[in-house]
C-alpha cells in the first residue's frame, strides 16, 4: 500500500518508491514531481550512474541522445557508457558497444510479430522468406546495456550492473553470427539510443555480407536518440524490410518525467519525424508504436492522448498496449487489471487507430 505524499491519498496503485499519486502528478505537477525525481536520484546513484546529465561548460559533448551530455574530466555520461579522461570520450564507440545477442526462432514475441514479416510474411517476397510466420528462421536479437532513461517500471533493470563494467565487444564478433537463417536483426535493451553508432555500423557491414538475400534490421526503443542518428535508423529499417518500434510511455509529459526521469519532447518529435517516411513503405509497417500499461499511472486518459496523437499523423499505424508486471522501482504495483486494458484498448481505438492490439495477455490481472 502506497502512500502519496501531496495529498495523502493511500493506495495499492500508488507505488512507494514514486510516492505520488496520478491525480497530483495531473493537477498538481511541481509539487508531484519533486519527490518523483528524488526517487530517480537513489534509483541512479544505487547503480552508480550520475543522477542528472553532466552539463559541465568545459566538458566534453556526446551529440548521441536527448541529453547532449557534457562530460567533464574523469566523469561520465548519464547513460554511463561514455567517460572524459585525458580529454577524449572512451567507453564505446562505433565499433566497440556494451552488449549481448541471441538467436531466436521466428515467430518471436518481438512487439512487432503480429504485423512485421516474421511473424506474419508481411512484405513476401521482397521482404520476406514465406507467404506466414518465417518458422525455421531466427531474429539475432541484440541487447544493449545501456538506457538514456530511469524507467522505475524496467523489467529488464540488471542491465545497469552491466553499464559501468570495462568489458565492450566488438562488431566482428557480432556480424560472425549473422547465418543464412538470421532473417532479421532487432536491437534492444537497455536501449539502442545511447549506442546507435555501434548498431549502425554492425547493421550495415551484416548487410553487405548478406548481400541477395533477405536480412531486415529493427530498433526497439525510446525515441531519444539524435534526430541525425534516427535519420539513418529509418532509412536502414526501410530499406531492409525492417521497423522501428517507438516505446511511447506516456503522453503527459510530468507523468512521463515522474515515472522515466526525462522529458518525452524528444521522443514524440523523433515519431513525428520518423512518420515522414510511412508513405515510402506501407506494407510491412515502417514504424511501430507500444505502450506499457503501468497500473495507477498509464490510464486511459494517457493511451487516448498518445492514440489521437499517432492517429493524426497515420490512423493505420500498429499501436500494441502491452499489459505491466511489477518490477524494480515498481515492484509493489499490481499487475494491469483486465478491466483497465479494456478501457484503454477502447480508448486507442475511438481516438482513431485503426490497428491496435494487446500484448502480454498472460500477465492480467482480475
Amino acid at each position: 500500500m502506497g502512500r502519496c505524499v501531496v495529498c495523502g491519498t493511500t493506495s495499492a496503485t500508488i507505488a512507494r518508491e514514486l510516492a505520488v499519486c496520478l491525480g497530483c502528478i495531473r493537477t498538481q505537477p511541481a509539487a508531484a514531481l519533486a519527490p518523483a525525481m528524488d526517487a530517480h536520484r537513489r534509483s541512479r546513484v544505487a547503480s552508480g550512474l550520475p543522477p542528472e546529465p553532466p552539463q559541465d561548460p568545459r566538458g566534453i559533448p556526446c551529440k548521441v541522445c536527448t541529453h547532449e551530455c557534457r562530460i567533464p574530466e574523469h566523469g561520465v555520461g548519464y547513460c554511463g557508457l561514455r567517460r572524459n579522461e585525458g580529454g577524449r570520450l572512451i567507453g564505446v564507440s562505433a565499433t566497440r558497444g556494451k552488449l549481448s545477442w541471441y538467436h531466436d526462432p521466428l515467430p518471436t514475441n518481438c512487439v512487432g510479430d503480429w504485423v512485421c514479416p516474421g511473424g506474419t510474411g508481411a512484405g513476401h517476397p521482397q521482404y520476406a522468406y514465406c507467404c506466414g510466420p518465417e518458422f525455421g528462421y531466427t531474429n539475432l536479437a541484440v541487447f544493449f546495456e545501456a538506457c538514456s532513461f530511469d524507467c522505475l517500471f524496467c523489467q529488464n533493470w540488471q542491465f545497469r550492473q552491466r553499464s559501468r563494467a570495462p568489458r565492450t565487444r566488438g562488431i566482428e564478433a557480432l556480424v560472425a553470427d549473422v547465418d543464412p537463417r538470421t532473417a532479421c536483426i532487432c536491437y534492444f535493451g537497455g536501449d539502442p539510443a545511447v549506442q546507435l553508432p555501434f548498431s549502425l555500423t554492425a547493421s550495415k557491414l551484416a548487410r553487405e555480407r548478406a548481400a541477395g538475400r533477405i536480412l531486415r534490421i529493427c530498433w526497439e526503443t525510446n525515441g531519444s536518440m539524435h534526430a541525425r542518428l534516427l535519420d539513418q535508423t529509418m532509412e536502414l529499417a526501410l530499406a531492409s524490410g525492417g521497423c522501428v518500434k517507438f516505446d511511447l510511455k506516456a503522453w503527459d509529459d510530468t507523468l512521463h518525467r515522474a515515472l522515466t526521469g526525462v522529458s518525452n519532447h524528444r521522443t514524440l518529435d523523433n515519431f513525428a519525424r520518423a512518420a515522414e517516411r510511412i508513405p515510402r513503405r506501407r506494407e510491412p509497417p515502417l514504424l511501430i508504436a507500444s505502450t506499457l500499461l503501468v497500473t495507477g499511472y498509464v490510464d486511459e486518459v494517457e493511451v487516448c492522448s498518445l492514440a489521437r496523437f499517432l492517429a493524426a499523423i497515420d490512423p493505420e499505424v500498429p499501436y500494441s498496449l502491452l499489459a505491466f508486471a511489477p518490477h524494480f522501482c515498481l515492484d509493489d504495483l499490481p499487475p494491469t487489471p483486465g478491466r483497465w486494458a479494456a478501457r484503454c484498448i477502447a480508448a486507442a481505438r475511438d481516438a482513431g487507430l485503426r490497428r491496435v492490439r494487446l500484448g502480454n495477455v498472460h500477465l492480467l490481472s482480475s
